[in-house]
């Protein structure tokens, strides 16, 4: 499949993006800042619960994470565009960190509590979008900015496993609110390194230039490639979530206990930041690109195993096969880059993250509805073998629009008016 021709040399590796003094400073506030975002969402869920006695009003706690992001994403991706990146960033982090002191203030009723969280929600696409593109200013558009990333999404994932842990312990030692302003303190640090440890830099759109939501949209979606390659980020993510929405009740009838729950749910971030871990300190830029198209086909075929009713260790094996496909991400990464105007890239940065949120939410809801009328393991199996499907004919389309592929015919209408080639 033809495809941008990046450098043959051999991967620099990821200690050669921990060499690049900005990108260190970035690195340490998005850890503080995920880490301080796990860490709010276990404690304010906890909070509403003891203030409401709700297991409804607690689990919409956590849901509202992830709703309020289309709002955001799509409402505020020219912004990450329109003004210095830097900014954007630092006045994201002081926002969120103003809603979690807000929410340490005793006696905040839990109606305003959800909407500090929806506030947070908002403004997180738009400081993940304009940081990723951020990176291709730090880095480079080239093999360093594929590595930086791939670290950023390391980070997300680890935080995922150790930040829910950390944030159990910390409630069985300090109150929610005080847990919470944990919080507020680590993302006042996450705008403090980003203000200081990066360079200011002029916005990539001009002050006048169009800033309509819809127009963002259009700007990232209305070209076939580019659109083609932002599904290809976004369709997997929406099936491979199936497994984890359904993986309590799975477990559950297997007859195992919290343990192998516990194991369960790692098993898929582990393989993802194995796999993440091998193609970016092992590959070549251009191994990365090669690999792409073979390990998206197979990334989702795993889950077919789930026909077997598998037990725990295959379960374990199957999840963190899967996980390890997740490496074609890197190469994806490049084209993508590669293929998104400068101008565009903050919005298109933004939108994508705001898909990912977005369709993972819908795939677990979708998971549960699915899960009321059909075995579970038909479902995990069932959204394997149609999320292939999908994912091959995205990987049609991306063939059909790479670089050095022949042009579709052009049709025109003779003296007729019949249409000819």
């Amino acid at each position: 499949m033809p495809s941008p021709s990046p450098s043959p040399s051999p991967s620099p590796g990821y200690r050669s993006v921990f060499r690049v003094r900005e990108f260190r400073a970035v690195f340490a506030a998005h850890l503080l800042s995920v880490l301080g975002v796990v860490v709010a969402e276990i404690s304010l869920t906890v909070l509403v619960y003891r203030l409401t006695g709700s297991p409804l009003m607690s689990a919409l706690t956590f849901a509202l994470g992830f709703l309020p992001y289309v709002i955001g994403g799509t409402l505020l991706a020219p912004v990450a565009d329109r003004y210095p990146a830097r900014r954007v960033l630092v006045i994201c982090d002081l926002v969120c960190a103003g809603c979690a002191a807000a929410m340490v203030v005793p006696g905040t009723p839990v109606a305003v509590l959800l909407a500090l969280r929806c506030a947070m929600a908002v403004v997180a696409p738009l400081f993940q979008g304009t940081r990723n593109a951020s990176l291709a200013d730090i880095l480079g558009p080239g093999d360093a900015f594929v590595l930086g990333r791939s670290l950023l999404r390391m980070v997300a994932q680890s935080a995922q496993l150790v930040g829910f842990g950390l944030g159990g312990l910390l409630l069985a030692v300090v109150a929610p609110r005080a847990a919470i302003a944990l919080t507020a303190a680590g993302l006042v640090g996450s705008a403090l390194l980003l203000r200081f440890g990066t360079r200011a830099r002029p916005a990539r759109a001009g002050r006048a230039a169009r800033t309509s939501p819809l127009a963002g949209v259009r700007a990232v979606l209305g070209e076939r490639r580019t659109r083609a390659l932002t599904l290809m980020f976004w369709v997997p993510s929406f099936f491979v979530v199936v497994p984890e929405a359904l993986m309590a009740p799975y477990v559950d009838g297997l007859g195992a206990g919290t343990v192998a729950l516990g194991l369960a749910m790692c098993a898929l971030p582990v393989g993802t930041i194995a796999g993440e871990l091998w193609a970016g300190s092992r590959l070549s830029a251009r191994t990365r690109s090669r690999i792409v198209v073979p390990l998206a086909a197979v990334g989702l075929l795993p889950l077919l195993g789930y026909l077997a009713r598998p037990g725990v260790p295959v379960l374990l094996a199957v999840l963190v096969l899967a996980g390890l496909a997740h490496a074609y991400t890197l190469g994806l990464d490049q084209w993508y880059v590669e293929t998104v105007p400068e101008e565009a890239r903050g919005r298109a940065m933004t939108l994508l993250s705001t898909g990912l949120m977005t369709l993972q939410g819908a795939g677990m809801a979708l998971a549960g509805l699915a899960a009321e009328f059909l075995p579970l393991h038909v479902v995990v199996a069932g959204a394997g073998a149609l999320g292939t499907v999908c994912v091959l004919w995205l990987l049609g389309e991306l063939r059909a629009t790479a670089p050095g592929a022949a042009p579709a015919p052009v049709r025109s209408k003779d003296e007729t008016g019949l249409t000819t080639k």
